[in-house]
């Protein structure tokens, strides 16, 4: 027993060591020339030490599961992982000198796996993601080891009261701005711990910032909340790698959301190149999908004559998807045509008008 807590307590002190030696991520805002009475900010999640937004999931996932007593000295973590909460996962296990396995679908991006690779990390593929949990469950007993589950724990492990998490992040870096309570923070939802955390923290604060959850095709999670029902179920898989679910995740919590917008994937693909080309910024798929829902937001706050500001989050690095989204190939060969998409964003950002498509 003693070992065993000599171990947990050497483990959570390596985590904490790194959190102290990360910085916290940027704000940056995007400028928005033709709608002055608007500001659009970005998190910057990329510049986490592996590159995305599951760094902060992972970090509090591992605390999660060592604090439960889950994970010990010599355990073989598990988790079911399109890519991002993988790399990270994998990066913290090889912190705590534990082997790492990331149960996956076959069409993750190969710059994914090659993340997780780097970290020490094995990949484990299955034919598609409705197939990851029973896999991730397989493994973890054939191992004796752990399933982290992501889409369970995200919204309880992470402390949304505050202790610097996503949502007191924000709040503190726009303090000075122009208009510094956002009138919305906009989250895309992969496991729906971001958006609980938020949303949470929002209620909690007692802000008058209202949160809007975007969802990419291929997802249940804007029906179950637009038909207020959590036993949707799909067959297909999301084509934004590390959003949008064919089940609805324990961790999605729909009464934490003010508002959710569907977002075709020819959009969000327009416009993570839109945002590629006006900032020194290569965002990831995600981010697209988010940019394109902050943008339907601020149209209706135009509309509605209000001011004030939005924010969303760069998630990921663009350079994972070189070989994908950012491929005119890869987009004529999956049959998407971005130019319509990309004009109508173009437009909007100059000159304040939108045109539906």
């Amino acid at each position: 027993m003693s070992r065993s807590r000599d171990w947990r307590v050497e483990a959570v002190r390596r985590i904490e060591a790194d959190n102290n030696r990360s910085a916290d991520t940027h704000l940056f805002r995007l400028e928005l020339p033709g709608i002055p009475n608007a500001e659009l900010y970005f998190k910057d999640e990329s510049t986490h030490p592996t590159r995305s937004l599951k760094h902060r999931l992972a970090r509090s996932l591992f605390l999660y599961a060592i604090c439960n007593g889950w994970v010990e000295d010599g355990t073989t973590v598990i988790e079911a992982s399109s890519g991002s909460t993988a790399v990270s996962e994998a990066y913290f296990a090889r912190l705590l000198g534990l082997e790492f396995i990331a149960v996956m679908p076959k069409s993750t991006s190969p710059e994914k796996i090659t993340a997780i690779e780097f970290y020490g990390g094995r990949c484990h593929f299955v034919d598609s993601s409705g197939e990851i949990y029973a896999a991730s469950q397989r493994l973890a007993e054939e191992t004796g080891g752990h399933y982290m589950d992501q889409f369970t724990f995200a919204e309880r492990a992470t402390d949304w009261r505050g202790n610097n998490n996503i949502a007191q992040s924000i709040f503190e870096q726009m303090a000075a701005e122009r208009h510094p309570v956002p009138r919305w923070i906009v989250v895309s939802a992969g496991t729906g711990g971001t958006a609980a955390t938020i949303g949470r923290y929002l209620s909690y604060q007692s802000h008058s910032t209202r949160l809007c959850v975007c969802d990419p095709e291929n997802s249940v999670f804007y029906n179950c909340y637009t038909e207020d029902r959590g036993d949707i179920t799909i067959d297909a898989g999301s084509r934004v790698e590390g959003i949008g679910r064919p089940r609805c995740e324990p961790s999605f919590l729909p009464g934490v959301i003010d508002h959710m917008i569907q977002v075709p994937d020819v959009a969000t693909f327009a416009a993570m190149r839109v945002l590629a080309e006006r900032v020194d910024h290569l965002p990831g798929g995600s981010t697209g999908t988010n940019l394109y829902a902050a943008l339907q937001v601020i149209r209706d706050m135009v509309d509605e004559g209000l001011s004030g500001s939005v924010v969303t989050l760069l998630c990921d690095p663009g350079e994972r998807y070189r070989e994908t989204y950012y491929s005119d190939a890869w987009l004529a060969q999956n049959g998407f045509d971005i130019a319509p998409y990309t004009a109508q964003i173009n437009r909007f950002l100059d000159t304040g008008v939108w045109l539906d498509i």
